[in-house]
């Protein structure tokens, strides 16, 4: 399994819109092939910076999904929202 943090940080006063489109975008992800589980969290000093973290079965589930054409439409939508580029790490168990 792993676990993708993808931080993002909103524009002021979009909150709001921010916040339909990205429930819509783990609606869509959780019915994707891989997907166990996934979080949304705010920063508790600052509610325009967010922490999403999805949990998948492989790297190459996860791979699938950010490559997709679903989540290009989504993010084509998002990234306007947004101050900078969403951060993405992609972190495994130690073993």
């Amino acid at each position: 399994m792993i676990k993708v943090m993808i931080e993002r940080q909103i524009a002021d006063d979009l909150a709001d819109h921010y916040q339909q489109r990205a429930n819509s975008a783990l609606q869509t992800a959780m019915g994707t092939r891989g997907f166990i589980s996934g979080e949304s969290l705010q920063d508790a000093n600052d509610p325009n910076h967010r922490i999403i973290f999805a949990n998948y079965r492989t790297l190459d589930h996860w791979l699938t999904w950010y490559h997709s054409d679903e989540r290009r439409e989504i993010m084509s939508g998002l990234r306007p929202m947004l101050v900078n580029e969403e951060k993405i790490t992609i972190m495994e168990h130690i073993q």
